[in-house]
This record gives structure tokens, sequence and C-alpha cells, in this order.
């Protein structure tokens, strides 16, 4: 099979592997039919990650089962399937949450150099009814890649931002995760949501969705907007020192802040004094995927959740690295690149 590998900064290759074996009898190997390049994926690209030899990447991906073990229940082959980004063992009190984070063995992510990456012909999918579900057919491609990872990450980063019904939100960085959040953050009850990225055309493309565009950094201007109050909520969808700090200073006193853009390996310096006088909330979520299906898919299936735009390329996986160029411009007009194997 063919799979897209990384091996140092800004080089991509795709590379002939031998196909992955069934991974015990309660997985499957999928197809993979349309696998996503996710920000994370550049942390690896970029070097901001460091790769140890070579590494498959990867990890949102749709695609239909080829071979499914003895103890596999809920999907087939022949089913249309989209993968969860982040694994669970599938069995344990944590995993029964729908939660692969508290899974008692230990999340895992595809493409990370433990389990296989998406962005290739085959995957092996380990606790196959736990990390599979069989797309609905009013789900389109686009949709389903999306709910393997970021609108699942974007919609759990509005849910734990404690948004009041009616209040003001500010979401920090505007590629596939902060659109994700800023629709979901509209569709949780928010009345205005400020849209922030240093990037004029990212910012464009949220005005035309209903939001507030705002230059990055964005505290001084979101203080003002509120008339000193500061938003109720601030997602953080960056994740840098510079993008923290400028939420943590954009939220009102007793706000919440919602960190899902990934950090680097530095510590961040947290102004914690400032944080407990103000009674600030932070949280930081790798997003529960399988629990947010039965929220979202609903929501997609009735029109009340609009996700259209977000992936703004499509390519054959031959041409990974373009896209891999392409995604790590980070220019207004891209946002998001779909690989078909």
């Amino acid at each position: 099979m063919r799979a897209v590998i990384v091996d140092g900064p800004h080089r991509i290759r795709v590379e002939t592997r031998p196909d992955p074996a069934l991974p015990g009898p309660d997985g499957a190997i999928v197809a993979v039919t349309a696998a996503g390049i996710c920000g994370s994926d550049l942390h690896f690209y970029e070097g901001e990650i460091p790769v140890p030899g070579s590494v498959a990447l990867g990890h949102e991906a749709i695609g239909t089962v080829v071979e499914a073990g003895p103890h596999v229940r809920t999907v087939r082959v022949g089913d249309r399937v989209m993968v969860s980004s982040v694994a669970g063992c599938g069995a344990c009190p944590g995993c029964a949450t729908r939660d692969p984070v508290t899974c008692s063995a230990g999340l895992q992510i595809f493409g990370s150099g433990v389990l296989g990456g998406a962005q290739a012909d085959l995957l092996a999918v380990p606790a196959a009814d736990f990390q599979l579900l069989k797309i609905p057919p009013e789900i389109s491609t686009e949709q389903a890649v999306l709910l393997t990872d970021n609108l699942a990450t974007g919609w759990a980063a509005a849910r734990r931002a404690d948004i009041p019904f009616g209040g003001t939100v500010a979401v920090i960085g505007l590629g596939a995760v902060g659109l994700c959040a800023l629709r979901s953050a509209l569709a949780q009850g928010a009345a205005t949501v400020f849209a922030v990225d240093r990037v004029t055309g990212r910012r464009e493309r949220a005005a035309a969705w209903g939001a507030t565009p705002i230059p990055s950094p964005a505290a001084e201007s979101i203080i003002d907007a509120t008339g000193g109050r500061g938003a109720d909520a601030v997602i953080d969808a960056v994740g840098t020192d510079a993008s923290m700090t400028d939420a943590l200073n954009a939220v009102r006193t007793a706000g919440t802040v919602s960190v899902v853009g990934l950090h680097g390996l530095q510590p961040f310096p947290l102004p914690a004094l400032p944080c407990l006088l103000r009674s600030i909330t932070l949280r930081f979520t790798t997003a529960p995927v399988q629990r947010t299906w039965p929220e979202l898919i609903p929501l997609l299936t009735s029109g009340r959740l609009d996700v259209d735009g977000i992936f703004t390329t499509g390519l054959p996986l031959d041409e990974a690295a373009e896209g891999y160029a392409i995604a790590g411009s980070r220019c207004g007009e891209q946002v998001k690149i779909l690989l078909t194997p």
C-alpha cells in the first residue's frame, strides 16, 4: 500500500509499505477513501515535534471496511465508515463513557508513530466497534472527515468554554478547528463571536459566516468592543504562548478559556496570580470524538450546523507533498486539504 511519510522538516513523501495485518479479533482493516491534513500534522511537517526516523502521517480518515475480525459486531465488510482520530481500548470503564481520552490503557492517536497513519491506502483499526461508525447516507464525505477530528474538537472546545446563551465568544485561530469552533459556538447559543486571526482572508471567511473579524493580537480590541468587560468565553485553536496570553487577557473576570490548539514542548509561562485573582477557568481538551457523534450527526443532517467551505482543496494521495505545502502556507484562500487515495 501507499502511505504518506514524514522523515524531517518539510520532507514529505509517499512510500510503498506492506499492507497492515488485522489488529486482533476485534479489529478491522479500512480501505481509505478520503483523509484530511490536520493542523496537528503540520507540527510534524514543520519540525516542531521531533520525528524519530520516519512517521506515517494522518489521523482523519473515512473509508470502506475490507476486513473485520470475528469479534466485530457493529460494522461489516463493505460498510462506509468514519474512524475516530483518538483511539481507546473500547472495553474499559473510561471507554464506556464514549471518551477515548479516559481509556484506562491510555489514549492513542492514529498517525503519531504508534498506530498507523490514515493518509494511506489501508488503515488497521483496533477495537473497531469503538473506533468506527457507519456513515449515515445523509452525511457527505467532507462532513464525515470533519467528524473524525476537527468538528468534534471544535464542538468540544465550545462545550467546555461555558458559553452562556446570548453570550460573547472569541475564537483565536481560524484554521479548520477554529472555524468548526466558531460554527459550534453559534449553534450552542453565542450571540456574538469575535473571529481572531492574523490572516485577512481567514477573517473575511469567518465574517461571511456571521462573526466579527478582529486581527491578532485581539485582547485590546475585544475589551473595547465589550465595554471594558471582555468576552464571556475564549476558544484558543492555536495553542502558542502568544495566543494563550491573548486569550487570558481577552476573557472577562470569571470567564472561561478553552484551549484546543496544540502547544509546543516548552512550558507555557502561566500568569497564575492574575488568573487566580480574576477567577479564570482554563481548560485544555483532547476531543472525546466518539461521544460527540450522537450530538453532531443530527445537527448536520438537519441543517442546524453547517460546515460547508472548510475544505478548500482536494488532491490525490500521490500529491501529498503539495498538499502539505499548501496547508503550511496558512494563506487566506486555503483552509483544509482533502487527500483521496
